[in-house]
């Protein structure tokens, strides 16, 4: 009994308020995941089983669904702990950067590489709090730097900004070969 008891604590003392949200979230999930399956899947007639095109995503989502389900029993059977809200809170909050790469990659075809990632290299240093002038222009040099290395080293090709339409000739096609 004494060990049952100890893992209990163990569990307890690594255990995060917020993962019965998490279960029932992955729980739903998959389920959709599984509903979905005979949509998205083919089935061969006379083909072996384990040549089915259904035959492994069904394994892996019938997996995920029943771990999701034991997951779920597990957090509903253990004790509350305060701040469950406080993490799911945490959790949407990294959302936010994945908006950051949305507006990123929607306003380079318009500023162009090199402008808009300075830019955000800028407003996302800002955004995390600093504030000095040596972290602000660190930045900025990174941000020149990963554009150099990708366009001009590594030649990565990447649409020119329709800004870039408003200058010179000369100084466009340099700005839409190298930055």
């Amino acid at each position: 009994m004494s060990r049952i008891k100890t893992l209990q604590n163990l569990f307890k003392r690594y255990r995060r308020p917020g993962d019965i949200v998490f279960a029932w979230l992955f729980l739903a999930f998959s389920v959709f995941l599984l509903a979905h399956l005979a949509d998205q899947t083919a089935y061969r007639p006379g083909a072996k089983l384990f040549a089915q095109p259904r035959f492994w995503p069904a394994v892996s989502l019938i997996g995920m669904t029943v771990f999701a389900a034991l997951h779920l029993m597990g957090s509903i059977l253990s004790e509350r702990i305060d701040g469950r809200w406080r993490e799911v809170v945490l959790w949407a909050s990294a959302i936010e950067f994945a908006l950051w790469f949305v507006a990123y990659a929607f306003a380079v075809p318009y500023l162009g590489y090199l402008p808009t990632t300075v830019l955000f290299a800028l407003l996302l240093v800002l955004r995390m709090g600093y504030r000095s002038r040596v972290i602000l222009i660190g930045a900025g040099v990174a941000a020149i730097s990963i554009v150099l290395l990708f366009k001009t080293f590594l030649q990565v090709k990447l649409p020119g900004g329709q800004i870039y339409e408003a200058l010179p000739d000369g100084l466009r096609q340099i700005m839409l070969t190298y930055f």
